[in-house]
């Protein structure tokens, strides 16, 4: 019989706080930018032209309601299954239209990566995406049952700020790599 995964509470706290924010300013990003969001899902020519708005308006709040709830022990179960196919969907289109040759799409992320228009989809952001996944049965997980301590706290926020610099970083690189490619080759 499979033992279920245990981690430490501090790893699932400052996981789930790092991907709550990663979902919040896309969300945010997106909701802000309302139109280059639904042209960003145009692009991607995966759903009917009557679907577009109605997804541009609910994709962002899908991801708001993802966030907040990865806030909270008692609704992170149910935040993390939401972000998993959250994740699984947008990384799912990505790689879709990378595979049908449509690499010059603005991928319509937000967030740390600038505006809504700010990246072109590349593998790279699907690697990323996956890492994200990857990270969601550790937030989900059932945490070792023991008394968080004051050190604990700062140890969450400070692997939190850590890990949504490490994410920024990425999101960074990913962003500029098209150009500095296009400026090698020019």
């Amino acid at each position: 019989m499979m033992m279920p995964l245990q981690v430490d509470p501090v790893l699932s706290h400052a996981m789930g706080a790092a991907l709550a924010v990663v979902l919040l300013s896309g969300a945010w990003q997106k909701l802000r930018e309302q139109e280059a969001f639904a042209a960003a899902l145009e692009n991607y020519r995966l759903l009917p032209a009557a679907m577009v708005g109605w997804m541009a308006r609910l994709l962002p709040l899908a991801e708001a309601l993802a966030g907040s709830l990865l806030l909270f022990q008692s609704t992170r179960l149910p935040a993390a299954l939401l972000a998993f196919a959250l994740l699984f969907l947008v990384t799912s289109a990505v790689a879709i239209n990378l595979l049908r040759g449509y690499s010059e799409i603005e991928c319509g992320c937000g967030g740390f990566g600038g505006g809504v228009g700010d990246q072109s989809i590349s593998w790279g952001l699907v690697a990323r995406n996956l890492v994200l996944i990857a990270a969601i049965p550790w937030i989900a997980a059932e945490s070792i049952p023991r008394d968080l301590v004051w050190m604990d706290y700062l140890t969450v926020a400070c692997a939190t700020l850590a890990l949504l610099g490490l994410y920024a970083l990425v999101s960074q690189l990913l962003a500029t790599q098209p150009r500095l490619s296009a400026l090698r080759n020019s």
